[in-house]
């Protein structure tokens, strides 16, 4: 295929931009034969008389670009004209075609809601993370955080999102949602995601982001109490739940005191791990706010904000395994 002058232009320039090295790193790391595998059955196939769908090879790279710029359909619509790098990372050629547009996108997203598969794609990217011995399952780590919602009211229903709620952190009110993972203890990277309303409690949802085969779950004090939960008193784990601070600083100064404190310390390196995805997802991708009403679109975009930044975490890994294979 012929280059256009804007494609040479490119390709001659000095600077790699952290833009550039990010799409090469996420593009060399995804598992794109396995992931369109998974859509490709419910994908539209065409042969009417309308025009032929987009590829889906296509669409899942636009889906994707815009899940880790935190960019609205029409904005990455717009970013695909404005950077060569992004136009690159989805293969569109200017000088040949233009763009999807926001549309088609939109379209896109609700067809991977509707039929589930944002899990498919979070379950194939762990899946393949797992291929690679990068997810031990002896442990996990379990936290949450919140992520706020709009709390304006001038919208059509001039009101709040209903499914949002309000919860105190702090001395701080927060009104939206929580994202409660489940990370691998060993690696860090997230097996399991699941999204509630703000107010919910963190140590009720603890049962839903074990996976079921770890020895061993590491938690901030505020899980305090989780083993005694009637879901949770037939788990065969060890349950190591941060001490809280008021009584860590009452810890006496013996030699009994300072090895509760030595291994209060202990427990927080390895669940400071957990944290890590965290800074992915709100501060890399930039999702620090819900994109969409009601928790069902936020909880599928969550699955795939969480997918994608396993692929990031674990991509020095990764290029580390291949080089190994290939020498």
């Amino acid at each position: 295929m012929q280059s256009s002058f804007s494609d040479f232009e490119y390709a001659s320039k000095k600077k790699l931009t952290r833009r550039d090295r990010f799409l090469a790193e996420i593009e060399a790391v995804t598992p794109w034969g396995a992931m369109l595998s998974a859509l490709e059955p419910f994908y539209p196939k065409g042969g009417g008389r309308g025009r032929p769908p987009i590829g889906l090879e296509r669409m899942l790279r636009m889906y994707l670009a815009q899940q880790c710029f935190g960019l609205s359909d029409e904005g990455m619509e717009d970013a695909i004209y404005d950077s060569q790098a992004i136009r690159g990372f989805v293969g569109i050629d200017l000088a040949r075609e233009s763009a999807p547009d926001a549309t088609t996108l939109l379209k896109f997203r609700r067809l991977l809601e509707a039929q589930g598969l944002t899990k498919e794609l979070f379950e194939t990217i762990n899946a393949h993370l797992a291929e690679k011995g990068l997810m031990m399952r002896e442990g996990t780590i379990v936290d949450a955080t919140i992520i706020a919602a709009p709390p304006s009211t001038k919208n059509l229903s001039n009101a709040r999102d209903p499914e949002m709620h309000q919860a105190k952190k702090g001395n701080q009110w927060h009104f939206g949602m929580k994202a409660h993972i489940g990370a691998d203890i060993d690696s860090g990277l997230v097996h399991t995601v699941v999204g509630t309303a703000a107010n919910v409690a963190d140590v009720t949802q603890v049962h839903a982001l074990l996976h079921g085969k770890e020895t061993d779950v590491l938690a901030d004090a505020g899980y305090q109490g989780v083993h005694k939960r009637d879901e949770n008193k037939a788990l065969d784990v060890q349950w190591h739940v941060a001490m809280r601070p008021g009584k860590r600083r009452t810890l006496p100064k013996d030699r009994l005191g300072r090895l509760m404190e030595a291994y209060e310390q202990g427990k927080a390196r390895i669940r400071a791990k957990v944290e890590h995805p965290f800074h992915v997802v709100k501060n890399l991708f930039r999702h620090r706010k819900t994109r969409y009403r009601g928790l069902a679109k936020n909880n599928a975009q969550l699955l795939s904000l969480f997918a994608m930044a396993n692929l990031f975490i674990a991509r020095r890994r990764l290029f580390a395994l291949d080089s190994r294979i290939a020498s």
